[in-house]
């Protein structure tokens, strides 16, 4: 699996409950630019509509060597999921303070899939109880090789 998209943030400010794998509705052209790393999931989430996924948000610049066909970088794209993995979306995002995010986009056997996950928001106290664990974790490690080296 080759990670063509990353979205660091979503990691820092939510935190993942559950996590499923979408095949996601690409032009050609798009399809080359994602290939070339030229995709961002920053911004970007996902709703249900009629029945359907949907991606909002995200930046897929245009490739630079299709010039007959108008491309829009922050289109909304279809995403390809089960109906049962749509209804269990619809019942999780309607919870109070879910919501649908994009994790990553990456290349499995030749097709493009988008990793998205249902989450809820951190509250900046987790944040920083996170950021000092991470923190205290460092430095055990650094003085355990530190120990290690006498």
């Amino acid at each position: 699996m080759v990670d063509f998209a990353r979205n660091k943030k979503a990691l820092h400010d939510f935190s993942i409950e559950e996590t499923y794998e979408a095949g996601i509705s690409l032009t050609g052209p798009e399809v080359k630019s994602v290939r070339e790393g030229r995709a961002n999931l920053k911004e970007s989430y996902a709703r249900v509509r009629g029945g359907e996924a949907w991606l909002l948000g995200a930046h897929i610049s245009p490739y630079e060597n299709a010039h007959n066909v108008r491309q829009d970088p922050t289109r909304e794209r279809k995403l390809l999921l089960h109906k049962r993995e749509i209804d269990r979306l619809v019942g999780k995002s309607q919870e109070e303070g879910k919501t649908i995010i994009p994790l990553r986009l990456y290349g499995k056997r030749g097709k493009i899939k988008l990793e998205i996950a249902v989450a809820s928001r951190k509250k900046q106290y987790d944040k920083r109880r996170e950021i000092a664990k991470k923190t205290a974790e460092r430095e055990i490690q650094r003085a355990m090789k530190e120990r290690l080296r006498r």
